[in-house]
This record gives structure tokens, sequence and C-alpha cells, in this order.
């Protein structure tokens, strides 16, 4: 059904077998705010006309291919207003440039791209063509992550002194790209994936939370990235020191072999007044501890947070409000902003609040800059 506001979107990736796409596709629906009206979700046609026609899409806005979508949509007077790419990493440059060259708005699942300077280029382009780009970094859509940002902000903790996060998953602590499993084969392929594995596909979300939380710039890391499955091409695990501009120190650890866990992102942060923890495989809770008072669980939809983290929550105390709901705060934002943009209206700070291509760019940098320091030997590498 068409949205009130009449904002349309399309999608590259995110067919029949693929997992992402149907995730980014329920967000988006649960507010209503985006009509999805033209797809190429496969390499194969036959793929992309069985997902459109279990979505219920009009068969002539179904395309073989990403150029056919782009330029088709972008003559039409009903075209989409914002595309959404969700294909393997290397195909996000390519398809995020000739969308952004056609004037249309991206959204792009993270890393951002394979290198530095094709971010930079995506962003030069979509400053000079006056469109909104954003990087799909799920996390930072809770309601309790916004809060503990706003907490720092605010100098609730005093000056941060030092960071802990980790990222540890299992599913990867066997050669499961051999079996033919579609989300290893390409992870564990150099041409798609890029320069990392590990670090790409899950440390980068440990960078962007860490830096959306603390706001902390790093100044220097040292990373050693290990290959513990044998013959695999890239890694499954890593270890990562970072020092920051000012002072703070960091610890990052990201892995996929770690035999018993699911998706255990968690960060600990530590400051001269108070220290934060969150784990999102439980993120309705916080635990706060104050110098010289008491430590306290903070519960989303219970407690009063601050007003930016208030809005994100949308369900009461005690009901499990998660991944979905994090991945929907985000494209509200965004499809917010942009609504707001066709209208003629200027954007302020706060209709920013999704992920931008400047914390895909630093994404980026932070996995050349672990794949730099792991080569020489895990030397201390200035970012």
């Amino acid at each position: 059904m068409p949205t009130s506001a009449g904002i349309r979107y399309g999608m590259v990736g995110g067919g029949k077998g693929a997992f992402i796409g149907g995730v980014h596709r329920q967000a988006i629906a649960m507010d209503g705010l985006a009509e999805l009206t033209a797809g190429c979700f496969s390499a194969s046609y036959q793929n992309t006309l069985e997902t459109g026609a279990s979505l219920g899409m009009a068969p002539d806005r179904l395309y073989k291919t990403y150029r056919e979508l782009i330029r088709a949509e972008a003559r039409r007077p009903d075209g989409i207003d914002f595309l959404v790419i969700v294909t393997p990493n290397h195909l996000h440059y390519p398809i995020a440039k000739l969308a952004l060259e056609h004037g249309i708005h991206v959204v792009c699942d993270k890393p951002l791209v394979t290198s530095s300077e094709e971010g930079r280029a995506l962003a030069t382009l979509a400053k000079r063509k006056k469109l909104l780009f954003g990087v799909t970094y799920t996390y930072t859509g809770y309601p309790m992550v916004r809060h503990m940002r706003e907490m720092v902000a605010n100098g609730d903790l005093g000056d941060i002194r030092f960071v802990a996060a980790e990222y540890p998953q299992g599913w990867l602590a066997t050669p499961l790209e051999r079996t033919g499993q579609k989300q290893a084969a390409w992870r564990a392929d150099s041409k798609k994936a890029g320069l990392s594995n590990c670090v790409g596909d899950i440390g980068s979300h440990v960078e962007n939370m860490v830096a959306y939380v603390t706001g902390l710039e790093i100044r220097a890391l040292l990373a050693r990235l290990d290959r513990f499955v044998a013959g695999r091409a890239l890694d499954d695990n890593a270890s990562i020191l970072v020092e920051y501009q000012g002072g703070a120190k960091g610890m990052y650890w990201a892995s996929q072999i770690a035999v018993g866990e699911d998706n255990g992102l968690r960060v600990r942060i530590y400051g001269t007044k108070g220290s934060l923890e969150w784990a999102q495989e439980d993120p309705n809770y916080c635990q706060v501890a104050r110098l010289g008072g008491p430590t306290v669980r903070l519960s989303r939809g219970r407690d009063t947070l601050y007003p930016a983290a208030q809005r994100m929550s949308r369900i009461p105390a005690g009901h499990p409000e998660g991944y979905y709901e994090a991945f929907a705060n985000i494209y509200s934002s965004f499809v917010a902003a942009l609504g707001k943009r066709k209208s003629g209206r200027r954007l302020t700070a706060e209709d920013r609040e999704f992920p931008g291509v400047d914390a895909g760019i630093r994404g980026v940098k932070f996995i050349e800059k672990c794949v730099a320091s792991s080569k020489k030997g895990a030397a201390w590498v200035k970012f």
C-alpha cells in the first residue's frame, strides 16, 4: 500500500536465500513510512521475480541488473526516492555511485565500501548532488545506546579513561564456507568481502558503537588478525589495542570462532565519575555505576531516559524490544529526513540522527588500519 508520505524505495540484493534484505524490508515496513516499489534482488533474474512476486510487487518494476533498475527508476515520474543496498561488500561502491549520479538517495549496509578512497568519492558525490546517504550500523538504533551516548555527552561519566568492547560469535568455528553456505562463502572471499572478514563484518560494529557512544577519536591502534581455521583466506579473530585523542585507551576483541557465542556485542565504558555496561543480547538494560554511589540497572520503558532515547522506545517495559526495532529507528530517522528534504525544508543536526557516510568511511579506515597493523607484526599505526 502507498504510504501517506509518498516515499518509495528500491532494493538491490536481499533475494531468496539472503538474510539481511528481509530484515531491512520488515524494519522499513514497521512504521509504514516508505513503500518498496522496485527491486533487483539477485544476480539470478528468476530469484528476483520470485522474490518480487512474494512481496506483491509489480513485474515491470523487477529488474535484471542494478544498472537497469537505477536508470529506469530515475526516468520514471513515480521512480524511487532512495535505494537500499544489501549486497556483498564489493558491489556497494558501484551501485551507490550509480544511484547518486542519477539523483537517488542511498542507504547502504556496512561496511560502506572496500576502501577509504571509494568512501570519500561517495561522500563527495553525495554532497555535490545534495543527496542523503545512510549506513545501517544497526546497533545505534537501540534506545539504551542512545541514552548512553547522551550520558557521556552530558558528562555523567566524567572524563572517559578506558573502553573495553567485544563482539564474539561462533558460527565460523568450522570451515562453513566450504559447504556452500552462502553467507559464509562470500565473507571468506577477499574478492567479495574486501581486506578483512572478521574485522570488516563485526569489528567495524565495535568501532562504530564506541565512536557513537563516546565521541572518542582514535589516535593509533595495534591489531593482531588471526586465521584459526586452516586454509581460511581472511581473518576470523582479532585483538585490537586503541589509543584515543586526549589520552583515553581501549581494547577491542572481535571473533567468529568463539564456540558457544551467538551475537555478543558488548561495551564497557569507564570514566572518572562512573561507568556504563551494555550488551546487545540484552539490549533493554544498561548497568550504570557512580563513583561513591550504588550500581543500578536501567530499564528501557520503565526508567526515565534522556529525551533523545525516550523517543525511540516503542513498547512497555518487560516486552522485548530488539533488532528489528533498532533497524526501524534508523530508517524512521532517515525517511523523516528525506521527507523533510523533499518538502524543501532545511535539515538540522537532529534530523541526521541516522549513521551517515562519514561513519561509513571511518569504519572502512578502521578496517584498513587493523589490516596494516597486523601485516607489520601487530605494530602500532597512526589513525
